[in-house]
């Protein structure tokens, strides 16, 4: 069985099975993060604006940018933690 390669939101920490940023980590398709809002190359560009919008969507009350997508059992500080390292 294959493995699925999962991609995290480097605002929020939202799991994707693609990368927005491409195979490469260096094309990012400016998509929306479901969760946070972020757009992927623009708010994600580097570690300092990735903690910004992290700070100003937790400041507004962290809630889901597309809320009919959010999972009923979704607990925001669990996905948090899976926001890669160098982007906190």
């Amino acid at each position: 069985m294959a493995t699925i390669s999962l991609w995290y939101c480097r605002v929020c920490g939202l799991d994707y099975d693609y990368s927005p940023w491409g195979p490469a980590e260096d094309a990012p398709d400016y998509g929306t993060c479901e969760c946070c809002g972020a757009q992927f190359g623009i708010d994600d560009y580097s570690a300092a604006g990735a903690r910004v919008h992290r700070e100003k969507w937790l400041a507004a009350g962290g809630q889901w940018f597309y809320p009919k997508l959010q999972p009923a059992n979704w607990d925001r500080e669990a996905q948090l933690a899976q926001v890669p390292e160098q982007y906190w």
